[in-house]
């Protein structure tokens, strides 16, 4: 945590900030990079702000740890500069897990290149150089890096309006910069270089492309070992890369980028899921629907769906109806527009609510090429979507009965390791629909439900939905990251936006509210969590192969194929491996497609109706009676329940 301390006002002020931290907070001095002044940054090289307080930031605060990044990150062009001095810098900001520079290169940098410049970067540092900060008048800088034939920053600076700018100097090396900085290069020990990559000059496909090195750095050797151990973790698991090996999906070039492709083995695990959470909807009341992929623009006009999403939406498409006349249609964004007309295609009484639909809904959503990523990102994806239709008085134990539903779905899939985030508006936000008495009226509707349940929860203003607050689960995974998933959203706006009604017990008509809700939240990033939660090797309910035959040699396939058989009339999920492969290599196999069971059969099994059981995570298990192997299978292969 960042540190208040008082500089006297009897103190010298022409003395740095670090010579009076090292002479009265010693410790301070050893962990601080900056301090805050009220709202100003200083540098510790900076003269003493006398009879004033002020607050010490650490390299371990998160906001010390970004400036101690962002000052790797020049220490890091310095080093490509003296490397590579036809190299010309463009922007190196710090990023959540490190930093990144881009630089404008005669050659693409490669991988072979970082291990230069991470040795260029320690000699850097040893060799303390001080960081100074400098004060330039704009029209002189922009001619020193026209000198410099550095377009890049030539660009930034000449949409700078005021008329001085800072820029940080270390030894020979200086950069365009706001700053704070650490106040001397040996302050910079523990980082590393990780990759490159081409990068878009702002972004701009149509601008030069340029070569980016990504890197990271921590205050202590340790945190930086820690990260990358870390790291290599999140390789061994990425879905795409399993996902690739293990045949659960692929994305096709020709299908289009960001519209994945279930295989059959990830469709079975999809399958499950989908049954999994189907029949725990039934005992909850709910009814299923189905709607199109497509609906008129009209429809999301009126919900506001399409002028809120509209720069992430695909574009209308334009249909001539039978008298000539053109209608706009859209790939849907979300599925509560066609629920609202399923309500709506009847007149509904009291007594018909709570009116809870479900559905499997894909919607589509046009991300940029550069944010998609496996199934995490991607343009078509479907919803685990369902809407309550409520009462206002039964807004209370319905909000709390979805909130009951995302806890089983976290527990049963052992994501036990979560926070709860309550999304507010933001009121001095134009982005929201609706009237501010309607969310005063959600938003303290979920804020009475959490603290009923006592539930802990942080608030954040401004992550709300457009029509409504909501309540969303943030999930950490086996290696610490963390995913939004589950969400329950209250909304007043949208029933008033489509007029929705029911006639109540005093035959009057008033106005249902609605709960938007999706435990899995898209079954594409759920998939994608869970490959990497469990490192595709998912738990037997949900194995795409629960079980392996393996026969060793041609003369056992026909039991083979019994075992098979009769497994399979336990609704088991069952291959039988019949390749002239050895049986070690087989096995081999089946345990780096993380298969739960291999069952290897000969002469002394057939003989006998037994199977040689080897478990993925307990080994062999030696010879079971088939029919016993058989029940223990269809038990673990349950589908969970909450009942």
């Amino acid at each position: 945590m960042a540190e208040m301390v008082k500089v006297g006002a009897h103190e010298d002020a022409s003395r740095t900030i670090l010579s009076w931290l090292k002479q009265y907070h010693k410790d301070l001095a050893k962990q601080a990079v900056a301090v805050r002044v009220g709202d100003e940054f200083l540098d510790l090289t900076a003269p003493l702000p006398v009879g004033q307080e002020i607050e010490v930031i650490s390299a371990g605060d998160p906001l010390g740890l970004e400036i101690l990044r962002h000052s790797t990150a020049h220490l890091m062009a310095q080093a490509v500069i003296r490397l590579f001095p036809g190299a010309k810098p463009a922007i190196g900001p710090s990023i959540e897990q490190g930093f990144y520079y881009d630089f404008a290169t005669d050659r693409p940098f490669t991988e072979e290149d970082l291990a230069a410049i991470e040795a260029e970067m320690k000699k850097l540092a040893k060799q303390n150089l001080t960081v100074e900060r400098e004060e330039l008048e704009r029209a002189d800088c922009i001619a020193r890096y026209r000198e410099m034939g550095n377009a890049f920053k030539t660009e930034i600076l000449e949409e700078i309006p005021q008329p001085t700018v800072t820029v940080y100097r270390q030894g020979e090396f200086f950069d365009l910069c706001r700053g704070p900085h650490v106040p001397s290069t040996g302050r910079l020990g523990a980082f590393k270089l990780l990759s490159v990559a081409g990068a878009y000059w702002r972004g701009d496909e149509k601008r030069p492309m340029l070569s980016r090195i990504y890197g990271t750095a921590f205050p202590t050797q340790e945190e930086l070992d820690a990260f990358l151990t870390m790291r290599e973790e999140a390789k061994r698991r990425d879905h795409r890369r399993l996902g690739r090996e293990l045949g659960l999906f692929l994305n096709s070039p020709e299908v289009g980028a960001g519209l994945p492709l279930w295989l059959p083995k990830g469709a079975t695990v999809r399958y499950a899921l989908e049954t999994f959470l189907r029949t725990e909807l039934v005992r909850r009341g709910y009814q299923p629907v189905y709607t199109p992929h497509i609906g008129k623009l009209d429809l999301y006009r009126t919900s506001g769906h399409y002028p809120y999403y509209k720069d992430d939406q695909f574009p209308p498409i334009t249909f001539g109806d039978e008298e000539g006349e053109e209608e706009g249609y859209l790939l849907k964004p979300m599925n509560c527009p066609h629920h609202i007309q399923i309500y709506k295609s009847e007149m509904r009484s009291y007594r018909d609510l709570p009116l809870r639909m479900a559905e499997f809904g894909t919607v589509y959503r046009f991300e940029q090429s550069g944010e998609l990523g496996g199934l995490t990102r991607v343009r078509g994806f479907t919803q685990d979507d369902a809407h309550l239709f409520l009462t206002p008085e039964q807004l209370d134990v319905e909000f709390k009965a979805t909130v009951d539903l995302i806890l089983f779905v976290l527990r049963t899939l052992g994501l036990s390791d979560y926070r709860v985030r309550v999304s507010l508006r933001d009121p001095n936000s134009d982005k929201y629909v609706g009237d501010p008495e309607n969310w005063d009226q959600a938003q303290r509707a979920i804020l009475q439900a959490v603290q009923d349940l006592g539930m802990e929860y942080t608030v954040a203003e401004g992550e709300a939905a457009f029509y409504g607050p909501k309540l969303d689960f943030l999930v950490r995974d086996s290696i610490g990251r963390e995913w939004q998933l589950g969400t329950v959203q209250v909304d007043y706006n949208l029933p008033q936006r489509f007029e929705l009604e029911y006639i109540g017990e005093d035959g009057h008509a008033h106005r249902p509210v609605m709960i938007h809700r999706a435990p899995f939240g898209s079954l594409e990033r759920f998939f994608g969590l869970l490959i990497e939660h469990f490192a595709g090797a998912f738990p037997v309910w949900l194995a795409p192969v629960q079980a392996v035959v393996i026969p060793i040699s041609e003369r056992h396939h026909e039991y083979a194929r019994t075992v098979a058989a009769t497994l399979r009339a336990f609704m088991a999920r069952v291959e039988v491996d019949e390749r002239s492969e050895t049986m070690r290599y087989k096995i081999r196999e089946a345990q780096l497609q993380k298969v739960p069971y291999m069952l290897v059969v000969g002469d002394k099994e057939a003989e006998e109706q037994t199977v040689g059981v080897r478990s993925r995570t307990e080994g062999d298990l030696g010879a079971v009676p088939l029919a016993q192997f058989a029940e223990q299978l269809r038990a673990e292969a349950q589908i969970p329940t909450a009942g």
